[in-house]
């Protein structure tokens, strides 16, 4: 096997350190132990083992970037975790080739810092440890069956009686949804548009709570649901933040998925890069190694040009974001960016590896499946063009 490209990669970049190679060779081991053994099963099963989340705690994955008094492992300030901390960690996560193991075990990355910025103290005290542990499961809770990304036009309503919030609606394609024990829900409060959207958190035992399963075309190891939500009362302590401003917490969140999917899509492109320059490498067609083809080297040297570019676009949005000078648009055309590579480098990679590519089991043909659910997922490319062009002022 050559070399992993992203090692080079940080060797050449300055934002990266010692302490992110020992990030990546913890979260490597990890992954290499408790994970890539098992990924056809997980695979087969629909979801991931609650065991695991447990074990990723202890191994000091699920924490990284959470202050220490919620039971992480620190945050910039505390321990110097920086965004690239994150980005190393998701790198390795991907290497299985399987998106649904990150984004199911790493989906308290989307549920729980609306918490952690916005949460009272009480309800931080009350739900991080327990996630951070890995004993409890956290959602979040954003696309409708009538609409996804139109955020500002949700349905779902929490109307305030006494002490409770009686909550009622529909959430679709929520990643670990059948197995969360919170959901961080968007929820309509007041009028129309943004202004009337809060965030509440409401536990997923509580009556009137269901949940239906969706079978998906790719991130198999991951469980999505259909949640609905008939006259559920919620205890008004678990709003998060004021009431009617939750809409700014949901955007802030969104640079930080956008941010973490554009890094999965780059790793999945390097994987498909190396799994095909591998391959090229090994395979001979009459009586010269594949490699040695003008048409496939071309195929590899224009997959390379496109991961770097994708890289180097990913670290600069992520030193906005250590330097709080993040803006939504870069992080939107960031997205298409990384996804669109991803698409390419996975194409590619099927045509250099031929039927290798297309049998159950091998890496390419699960990211070949992850695709359309990376370009699709946290906004499709319509939505985040759009989304760039306003926030450009064209």
């Amino acid at each position: 096997m050559t070399a992993p490209l992203f090692d080079q990669w940080r060797a050449r970049s300055p934002h990266y350190d010692e302490t992110h190679e020992a990030v990546s060779d913890s979260v490597r081991t990890f992954v290499s132990r408790e994970i890539m053994p098992h990924v056809d099963e997980w695979e087969t099963a629909g979801e991931l083992p609650r065991a695991l989340h447990r074990k990723a705690a202890e191994a000091g994955i699920i924490g990284v970037g959470y202050p220490e008094h919620l039971g992480g492992s620190g945050t910039m300030e505390e321990k110097g975790w920086d965004p690239f901390h994150s980005l190393v960690q998701s790198e390795e996560m991907c290497r299985p080739g399987a998106g649904g193991i990150p984004a199911s075990l790493l989906t308290h990355g989307i549920g729980l810092p609306p918490i952690v910025a916005m949460g009272s103290d009480d309800l931080q005290q009350r739900i991080a440890p327990e996630v951070l542990s890995g004993e409890k499961i956290i959602c979040l809770g954003i696309t409708e069956p009538g609409g996804g990304s139109d955020v500002a036009n949700l349905k779902t309503r929490a109307e305030r009686k006494g002490a409770s919030y009686i909550v009622n609606g529909a959430k679709t394609l929520i990643t670990s949804g059948m197995r969360a024990d919170y959901i961080t829900l968007a929820v309509r409060t007041g009028g129309d548009g943004m202004g009337g959207v809060s965030l509440l958190l409401v536990e997923t035992d509580r009556p009137g709570v269901s949940r239906t399963k969706l079978d998906k075309m790719g991130w198999h190891s991951s469980d999505t649901a259909t949640i609905h939500f008939d006259d559920v009362e919620v205890p008004a302590e678990n709003l998060i933040g004021p009431e009617n401003q939750g809409f700014g917490g949901i955007m802030r969140n969104f640079n930080g998925e956008r941010l973490g999917m554009a890094q999965q899509a780059a790793a999945y492109s390097r994987l498909c890069y190396e799994d095909a320059l591998d391959w090229a490498r090994e395979r001979e067609t009459f009586g010269k190694p594949l490699v040695t083809r003008q048409a496939v080297r071309h195929k590899l040297a224009r997959m390379l040009q496109m991961i770097n570019a994708t890289q180097a676009l990913i670290d600069h949005a992520a030193w906005t974001v250590q330097d709080g000078c993040a803006f939504p648009g870069d992080f939107a055309l960031l997205k298409v960016q990384a996804t669109q590579t991803m698409e390419y480098c996975a194409r590619e990679a099927c045509q250099i590896m031929g039927g290798a590519s297309f049998v159950r089991g091998a890496r390419v043909e699960r990211i070949y499946r992850e695709v359309r659910v990376m370009a699709i997922g946290g906004g499709s490319e319509e939505i985040m063009y759009d989304l760039a062009s306003r926030q450009f002022g064209f």
